[in-house]
Order: C-alpha cells, then sequence, then structure tokens
C-alpha cells in the first residue's frame, strides 16, 4: 500500500516504522509543524509538509494520528473524496472522519508505543469501516501489520479503551508510586523488577483473580496493620492502599 501519515508523534512514528517494516511505502508525512514532518520524513525515506501544503493524492491509504481533540477540527483542512482514511483513536467514533472522504474508519493500535522503543512490540488491531467494502480492506491491510486483528464497534473500543487505560496506564502510576516510596525510604525500586515480571507473566497463564496473592486476599490484618503503619508518613499511598485493599477484600 502506498500511505500518507497525517501526524508525527508516537503513534504515527512507530506505525511508520511498522509500515515500511511489513513492505508498505509512506510517500508523505503531514504534521503541524514542518520540522515535526521532516524529521519523521526523513526516517522514513517520503516527502513532507505541514497542514498548509498540498497533500500528495496518489495513497492508498491516509492515516491519522493526532490527539483527539485536533481529530475533530481535521476536516477544515482536508478533502479526499473516496480516499480510505483512517484514524488510531480508541475513543473517538469513526464518524469524525465523515466529512473527508466517503471511505473512513479506525485502525486502532491497542498497545502503549513510544518513539524511543528500540523495537516494535506485539501490536493488536482493532478496526472498523463505515461500510462492509471498507472494513474489508481495513481488515486485509491490517492482517499485514499484525496476527491479532479484531472488528470492532465504537463502543467496543471505547470499553477496552477504559480497560486499557485501568492495566496500562493505572499500573504504570503504582509503579511510578512505588518507586518514589522506594527512593524516599532509601530502598532499591529495581529489586521489584523480577515480582513485577512474574505477575505480568502469570496473567498471561490464567485469569488475574484466580492468581491474586497478598495480605488483602488472605485477609491478614496482622500484616496490614503494620503495612498501613509505616505508610503514615506516605498520606497519598497510603489511601490508595486502603482503596485497593477494600477493593480486593470486597470484590
Amino acid at each position: 500500500m502506498r500511505i500518507v501519515i497525517i501526524g508525527s508523534g508516537n503513534v504515527a512514528t512507530v506505525l511508520g516504522r511498522l509500515f515500511k517494516k511489513c513492505g508498505h511505502e509512506i510517500v508523505q508525512v503531514m504534521s503541524r509543524h514542518t520540522e515535526n514532518a521532516q524529521q519523521l520524513a526523513g526516517e522514513l525515506g517520503c516527502a513532507f509538509t505541514n497542514y498548509d501544503g498540498v497533500t500528495d493524492m496518489s495513497a492508498d491509504i491516509y492515516l491519522v494520528s493526532i490527539t483527539d481533540g485536533v481529530l475533530f477540527d481535521l476536516n477544515k483542512s482536508f478533502k479526499l473524496g473516496d480516499k480510505l482514511i483512517l484514524h488510531t483513536a480508541g475513543s473517538v467514533s469513526k464518524d469524525v472522519l465523515k466529512d473527508i472522504s466517503t471511505n473512513y474508519g479506525i485502525l486502532y493500535p491497542f498497545q502503549s508505543l513510544r518513539k524511543e522503543m528500540e523495537g516494535i512490540p506485539e501490536i493488536p488491531f482493532l478496526i472498523d469501516g463505515n461500510t462492509e467494502a471498507s472494513t474489508t480492506q481495513i481488515e486485509d491491510f491490517a492482517r499485514t501489520l499484525s496476527t491479532q486483528v479484531k472488528r470492532t464497534t465504537d463502543e467496543e473500543r471505547l470499553k477496552l479503551h477504559v480497560a486499557g487505560v485501568v492495566v496500562n496506564n493505572f499500573t504504570n502510576h503504582l509503579y511510578a508510586i512505588a518507586e518514589d516510596f522506594c527512593q524516599k525510604e532509601e530502598l532499591d525500586f529495581k529489586l521489584l523488577l523480577p515480582l513485577i515480571q512474574e505477575t505480568s507473566r502469570r496473567v498471561s497463564l490464567y485469569s488475574p483473580k484466580d492468581v491474586q496473592t497478598g495480605p488483602a486476599v488472605r485477609n491478614d490484618v496482622f500484616t496490614l496493620d503494620k503495612h498501613l503503619r509505616i505508610l503514615s508518613a506516605h498520606p497519598k499511598l497510603k489511601y490508595i492502599y486502603l482503596k485497593l485493599t477494600d477493593s480486593i477484600m470486597n470484590p
């Protein structure tokens, strides 16, 4: 496929690398800021422009990877006729693109992506199109990128996005809080890494509720009390500890 990428952030960068790796041709990068477009285009070996420039109309797919709020203003800048245009947001309806083209849809990478990644992780793609023909075209394209491709509705994607925030963003925030706790208590946070890795391994094999461990699931009030005494000097972490303990003890 010949592809135009609209955007130059984390998702646009990683997907651009993936497209190129899988044998597709990126013909143009478009970004609000010319220097950002130029930088990504230099890596991908293609032309570039800002939003005021001329859009390359020779592409098969136009991939929009920009912040959710800006998506709603995109139709003021682009008119693509019947060209297939896709966005990569998990919490925005495909219909945000309906005034840009008669063929539109979603290619949502259900993965945490950062341009600093040394490699490209496994990426499930959640896809949808405004017609059966568009959906089939998107699905065929996605299967050149990943073995995990699933058709989803706007509502299903939004619900999965919520679940993704819980398992990824919230979990990472807990890591950050634990790291801060360790630093303040002069402990080595890296000693927790094997525990983090083992917990992650288990949930790939079993239901998380079946492998829950710790004092809360054992109703070990003696240990819980000792923990809470230590956490008196860390009120934010103590609050979170209490809330999560209650959630475990009262599922």
